[in-house]
């Protein structure tokens, strides 16, 4: 089982700027899925973006080109730098990792408890 450990979170004005961080437990050379979901109160889980094994990324429409996702393999780390937030990207946001292709392809995978996003002036 992979441990995923979250921070980063918090309140910011909108037009603001947050780094989210997920510590992996394990060499995240070694999975081949990490991605962030978020998940506002009354909606369903979504996809805000993720990076494929060789490092092909996937984003959300409503956050191109205000998100970036990235990781740091030395910190079997990734990482997701919001920019530009509005007050539609708040949501509890959570880290997901799938070591397999099989598991990204079924939804099964190992999820983080989430940190808390909050854009409001």
């Amino acid at each position: 089982q992979v441990q995923l450990v979250e921070s980063g979170g918090g309140l910011v004005q909108p037009g603001g700027s947050l780094r989210l961080s997920c510590a992996v437990s394990r060499n995240i050379l070694t999975i081949y899925a990490m991605g962030w979901y978020r998940q506002a109160p009354g909606k369903q889980r979504e996809l805000v973006a993720d990076i494929i094994t060789g490092g092909r990324t996937n984003y959300a429409d409503s956050v191109k080109g205000r998100f970036a996702i990235s990781r740091d393999i030395a910190k079997n780390t990734v990482y997701l730098q919001m920019n530009s937030l509005k007050p539609e990207d708040t949501a509890r946001y959570y880290c997901k990792v799938d070591r397999t292709y099989t598991d990204y392809a079924s939804g099964l995978g190992s999820w983080g408890q989430g940190t808390q996003v909050t854009v409001a002036s």
